[in-house]
């Protein structure tokens, strides 16, 4: 693995733990040759997807955007680390495991929405409102009514 600090080729494995639910491994490095240090992750990868976009584009599927849509609907929001690995990997995992190499935008945004609402109510409703495209405060509440609902189905699963 190459430094991300001096390009050296020779670094060396310092410690090794499975991580996100045992789905990946993590490394901590370091480099001989300037003494930097740095983590990677190792993560099994069952095929090559491609995210259909909207406009007909296509764009090979990237973890770390997935990782970074949750984050953003997630911020300042109290949901432990851990439980948001569980629900990327679990998504990607569906997504590698569906036998299609093309993926579109539309179907990620919806398993997007459907962890999220598992997980926190007001980041579903924020990811919803840019996903959606609201326009109006009518789309924030007719989904707030949903929300509402599934509060009053489930008591105790509240975000």
């Amino acid at each position: 693995m190459r430094c991300p600090y001096c390009a050296s080729e020779d670094t060396q494995v310092k410690d090794s733990r499975p991580a996100e639910d045992g789905t990946a491994i993590r490394r901590r490095r370091i480099c001989p040759d300037c003494g930097g240090r740095f983590t990677t992750f190792e993560r099994v990868q069952l095929r090559d997807l491609m995210v259909l976009k909207k406009t007909g584009k296509k764009a090979p599927f990237e973890r770390e955007k997935l990782m970074k849509s949750f984050e953003i609907a997630l911020r300042k929001r109290p949901v432990d680390r851990d439980r948001i690995e569980r629900a990327v990997s679990g998504i990607v995992r569906r997504l590698e495991s569906s036998g299609e190499t093309e993926i579109s935008s539309e179907q990620i945004g919806l398993q997007v929405l459907e962890a999220l609402k598992a997980l926190d109510d007001v980041a579903f409703v924020r990811y919803a409102s840019v996903y959606r495209d609201f326009s109006h405060v009518d789309d924030f509440e007719k989904t707030l009514s949903e929300v509402a609902a599934k509060i009053a189905r489930d008591p105790g699963d509240e975000g």
